[in-house]
């Protein structure tokens, strides 16, 4: 009776562990996010197509391996061949795979071209790691500010600090001011460092590009989606790497314009209040 007890009891919590796991795992997945720019459903469609291809070789390769351990095998009396190698097969085994490579290389580089393709873009943004913050200048609009770990993270992270980090919500991935863009807009950014190597990584955009002291690389986004988007520090950049986040907020197009009129204006009035002057 009371092994019968203890065994639904142990069975129970086994359920109830199961039910919180799935809950918790409810938004994780194995593969790679398809993203919200054109670009990196471009992206993964070509890692799927690569993926395909690993797999179909995959199959091929074990299902010959396979075969011949079970109809090669001693007990059946098979005997090992006596010859050394087979300049057909040695050839196979070599065109095959180049042609392979050779036909996914054409759809690769296609797309890496695509990335790197900063033409016809409408405005232009210098993103600038520092230890560790993000700054965000937009180019020809005087407009540039400081993107730092949001408040609540930055004391939950703190020893000793009595607070709950699973309470505090997008913890280690807010901050108090986030990069604002146009939704539908080609969008291109430099990226540069202050001091160290950082690396500016945005998973929903298929971005993760490094920010390299005395250098800047480049490239480009449209989103086509209004939304809040988070990605973090990709490079071991310092003790508080881990609490330098990326936050991108994509506005309507209409809205994103008198977000920057209205930054425009307090630009402004910053730059009259420390000359002494008036509006």
């Amino acid at each position: 009776m009371v092994h019968n007890t203890l065994m639904k009891k142990i069975l129970m919590a086994l359920v109830g562990l199961v039910l919180a796991t799935d809950a918790a795992n409810a938004d994780f997945v194995l593969n790679m996010p398809v993203g919200v720019t054109d670009m990196s459903a471009k992206i993964y469609d070509l890692h799927m197509l690569i993926f395909w291809v690993c797999v179909a070789i995959a199959l091929l390769v074990f299902s010959v391996m396979i075969y011949a351990i079970v109809t090669f095998r001693k007990s059946k009396g098979a005997k090992a061949a006596t010859w050394t190698h087979s300049t057909r097969a040695e050839i196979l085994w070599t065109v095959i795979p180049i042609i392979i490579l050779v036909v996914l290389a054409v759809p690769a580089a296609q797309t890496l071209v695509q990335i790197d393709d900063t033409r016809n873009t409408e405005m232009t943004i210098k993103i600038t790691g520092y230890q560790w913050k993000w700054q965000y200048e937009y180019v020809g609009e005087d407009v540039k500010f400081f993107s730092n770990l949001a408040r609540a993270s930055n004391a939950a992270r703190q020893l000793d600090s009595g607070i709950d980090p699973f309470e505090v919500e997008n913890y280690l991935l807010d901050v108090d001011r986030p990069l604002v863009v146009p939704a539908g807009v080609k969008i291109r950014y430099l990226l540069t460092s202050n001091d160290v190597l950082h690396a500016w990584w945005m998973p929903a955009f298929a971005i993760k590009k490094d920010a390299i002291p005395g250098y800047i690389n480049e490239g480009w986004f449209n989103v086509n989606t209004p939304g809040i988007y988070r990605g973090q520090c990709a490079e071991l950049c310092g003790k508080d790497h881990g609490f330098m986040p990326v936050v991108v907020q994509v506005l309507p197009r209409a809205e994103y314009d008198a977000w920057l009129a209205e930054q425009k204006g307090g630009t402004k009035v910053a730059r009259n209040a420390a000359s002494g002057g008036t509006l």
